[in-house]
């Protein structure tokens, strides 16, 4: 079985509870789906107001997720100033090594999509290939590292269109993510520090269960920074992050971690040991409190209550200087 972004459903995948709960996301759907149709008919398209930022919390219609993406993130305003800017970029000089990089990654990006196999006809391997060699050679700073390739190929997937893809990822890696994918990742780094700072704040006795086995935060949540959690969390629920991502910034991956962490405190407390902590952590980001995409979303608002971007700003500050001052 295949889902409806090409994914193919693993073997233990439990139909039941699934089609229990999507039968009943169906109906806030097609809700959604008619307020999203009169926002949309209103003359003053889509400006920033309280009213656009609770409609994206409650989940973009897919319909209208890749134009949403594009307006709210600044993706579409950068493409329409520069036109013809993509394919130039494809049709200008190479770096071998980068091309190379991107080529090894092709097979690894998606096994388990058969949009992305090479026997798809289209195969979106050529398509990702083009945005992922047009992205580095555009920004020469970051180039090519891994974990693009999955964020590119979900972008290729809502899309449906290779420059808008490159624009999104633009957004996300120039200006909505602080220094993920540079050489020495020194924003990804310093976020993965933040977010064990909050924890200490927001949920101490697993900053303090973490410390006592001395388990580095890197361990257990560089994937989900990394990734955006793509592989991580269920495409539907991966999506709905995104629609907050683009239009409310970084923090929401803050959100996320936060609110799995704090709803499986007690769990997490249960470990006694290293391998324990690492096991536990892969075990919150599955079942079905991940997969009810809807209340998930409405929890990681209330979940880990109040934080500013100030907060963030200030803890990133602090765990920066004290990552250089580490060299």
């Amino acid at each position: 079985m295949v889902d409806p972004y090409g994914f193919e459903r693993p073997e233990d995948f439990d139909y039941a509870s699934y089609e229990a709960f999507f039968s009943r996301y169906l109906v806030v759907l097609t809700r959604r789906a008619i307020k999203w149709s009169k926002l949309l008919k209103g003359n003053n398209g889509i400006q920033k107001s309280l009213k656009v930022k609770r409609y994206i919390r409650k989940g973009i219609p897919s319909e209208h997720r890749a134009l949403i993406w594009m307006i709210v993130s600044g993706a579409q305003a950068n493409m329409e100033q520069n036109p013809g800017y993509y394919h130039r970029l494809l049709e200008g000089e190479k770096n071998d090594k980068l091309v190379e990089a991107i080529k090894t990654d092709m097979n690894r990006t998606f096994p388990d999509n058969v949009k992305f196999r090479k026997t798809a006809d289209p195969c979106l391997q050529h398509v990702l290939y083009n945005v992922l060699v047009a992205y580095g050679h555009h920004n020469k700073a970051v180039g090519y590292c891994q974990g693009m390739n999955f964020i590119a190929g979900y972008l290729i997937l809502i899309t449906k269109n290779e420059e808008e893809s490159f624009w999104l990822l633009d957004a996300l890696i120039g200006r909505i993510l602080p220094d993920y994918y540079s050489p020495v990742m020194l924003g990804l780094k310093t976020d993965q520090e933040v977010l064990g700072e909050l924890v200490k704040m927001k949920v101490p006795a697993v900053a303090e269960l973490m410390e006592r086995h001395g388990v580095m935060w890197t361990l257990v949540v560089s994937r989900w920074f990394i990734c955006l959690f793509i592989d991580i969390l269920p495409v539907e629920t991966v999506l709905r992050i995104w629609d907050c991502l683009f239009y409310e910034g970084s923090k929401i991956i803050f959100r996320v971690a936060l609110t799995l962490i704090k709803q499986h405190q007690a769990f997490i407390l249960e470990a006694t040991n290293f391998p324990d902590i690492c096991d536990k952590f892969k075990q919150i980001t599955k079942g079905t409190f991940v997969t009810e995409c809807h209340s998930f979303m409405q929890k990681i608002f209330t979940d880990p209550g109040t934080l500013s971007m100030a907060t963030i700003n200030k803890l990133r500050e602090t765990c920066r200087e004290k990552l250089l001052s580490q060299g």
